[in-house]
């Protein structure tokens, strides 16, 4: 199995006047772009997902409709609760391994994120540190996936890397 994880691009300053709840915070016009770097990325990488996974937050979703537009996935494209900031990751790996695909995109928040890569290659969430900047991209692969060791690092991208191969 092929875990990819991608954080949101650049969002709204949290306290932003109009934005009160951070569920609501959308991306910038500048992380719209991006994101649309990003995408363009992932399709030059010849790059697929069996499905897409996103944080119901408005940032995550902006992000997840840019990359699933770009590649023709919208289809594939669902909303989870276990990818929120206060998401379950054990939760997540169930949904996931009920899924039975082979290519999972995840769209999520820090330090989630990094939590999940840290957990899957070294057995804790904090034992590795690991950051994801805004619109980071990584790959992991698994057998099979589970709370504590069971994936290799691929790859981590940052949004600057990403840019350059679209």
């Amino acid at each position: 199995m092929n875990l990819y994880l991608l954080r949101h691009g650049l969002a709204v300053e949290p306290g932003t006047q109009g934005f009160s709840c951070d569920a609501d915070r959308p991306l910038t016009p500048e992380g719209e772009r991006k994101v649309e770097k990003i995408a363009l990325a992932l399709e030059a990488l010849e790059i697929s997902f069996d499905i897409i996974l996103s944080s119901p937050y408005i940032r995550a979703q902006q992000t997840a409709d840019i990359v699933a537009q770009a590649l023709d996935l919208r289809k594939k494209l669902q909303l989870s609760d276990t990818l929120t900031p206060s998401g379950s990751i054990k939760k997540m790996l169930e949904l996931v391994n009920e899924l039975r695909v082979e290519n999972v995109l995840l769209v999520g928040h820090e330090p989630y994120m990094s939590e999940l890569i840290s957990l899957l290659t070294a057995g804790e969430t904090g034992a590795m540190q690991v950051v994801m900047k805004k619109g980071g991209f990584c790959k992991l692969s698994a057998d099979s996936l589970r709370p504590g060791r069971c994936a290799v690092l691929e790859w981590l991208l940052t949004p600057k890397q990403m840019a350059l191969m679209s």
